[in-house]
């Protein structure tokens, strides 16, 4: 019987639930729009439509890299919470 236990897959809590999916998407979006207003003034065009394409495609960009250190910023603090409990 004590075999059985060892073998047994430990419960583990979710790393997504839809609150952290709630927060994640106003936190990208949030920075898509800001970094659309920084980029954009900086695109070498005087028609509408290249700014527009050029400021959208780096702001994406730009916000894929922030989606991903955020995933990874959620990691490790999960990692670090469950981490081995240290004694004094």
């Amino acid at each position: 019987m004590r075999f059985h236990c060892l073998f047994m897959p430990k419960q583990e809590t979710k790393l997504v639930t839809p609150m952290s999916l709630l927060v994640d998407a106003v936190l990208v979006i949030a920075f898509f729009i800001y970094m659309y207003t920084v980029v954009s003034t900086h695109v070498q065009s005087h028609s509408h439509r290249m700014i527009l394409f050029w400021g959208v495609l780096c702001s994406l960009c730009m916000t894929v890299v922030f989606w991903l250190a955020l995933q990874m910023f959620r990691v490790v603090v999960k990692a670090q919470r469950n981490g081995p409990i240290r004694s004094n």
